[in-house]
């Protein structure tokens, strides 16, 4: 690499983040290729796979065999029979191919998938937000190396960290840490922080996996607002330290 400063031009080495083809294949059928960092795979087919709607929950998913190649990954998971029977009913009504972006996803009318909306069974005290998005910056050792992944971290109700996951894509970022907060079934409830902005699809993901605070670093979109006002999300977005925005359900932060 040769990297240009005011001084002029340098030869430099430089740690790229990967990025590769990841196919999420459900009892020998194919059904959505994404573009990933290739780690943390089996948290990324559990969280996938719930917070599109797939399973309903872990136990749903009897295995995940990860098989490498040399074009790509593919995530072989074996499905309950219901599971898959709805995910192939679902798939013979989809008319045809769109280009929203959204895994699986071939019709407007599919994007908004009803979840039952949230419990209200926890609080966050406001003072621990500068703290927890100290943690973020800390914990995302990728991001430091390459500079262009995104993170999804995990915090206990006290503030303390808990886990993180990065990823080249902020959707699967949040996936993989989804997957893994579900395979945690002893941990208690707690709070999901985003390095990106908070869309639609980010939002739904939370909701769909029972979280109740979600906070973005940037921005909120307006259907993402809407999406978390319609299901009992308390979302909160421009998070910086001394400042944030909660745009709804204000009461589960403590002031």
């Amino acid at each position: 690499m040769i990297r240009l400063t005011p001084g002029g031009a340098e030869s430099a080495e430089d740690r790229l983040a990967e990025e590769v083809p990841v196919a999420l294949v459900y009892n020998d059928l194919a059904h959505a290729v994404m573009m990933a960092t290739p780690a943390d795979l089996e948290d990324f087919a559990y969280g996938f796979t719930l917070a599109e709607g797939i399973g309903r929950q872990s136990a749903d998913l009897y295995d995940v065999d990860v098989r490498r190649g040399a074009q790509g990954i593919e995530l072989r998971i074996e499905l309950a029979s219901a599971c898959f029977a709805a995910l192939k009913a679902r798939r013979r009504q989809l008319a045809g191919r769109t280009g929203c972006g959204l895994c699986g996803v071939e019709q407007i009318d599919a994007v908004f998938r009803v979840v039952p909306p949230l419990p209200f069974s926890q609080t966050l005290p406001a003072s621990l937000l500068d703290p927890m998005l100290l943690a973020l910056g800390k914990h995302q050792a990728l991001a430091q190396e390459t500079g262009c992944t995104h993170a999804a971290a995990w915090f206990l109700p006290d503030g303390s960290f808990a886990q993180i996951r990065e990823d080249v894509g902020r959707h699967v970022a949040l996936d993989k840490l989804i997957g893994w907060r579900v395979r945690q079934p002893a941990l208690p409830a707690g709070v999901a922080v985003i390095s990106s902005r908070a869309s639609y699809e980010m939002v739904h993901k939370a909701v769909s996996a029972g979280i109740e605070i979600l906070v973005a670093v940037s921005a909120p979109t307006a259907l993402a607002v809407r999406e978390a006002e319609a299901a009992g999300l308390t979302l909160v977005g421009f998070a910086r330290p001394g400042r944030a925005n909660v745009y709804t359900h204000p009461d589960r932060i403590v002031y």
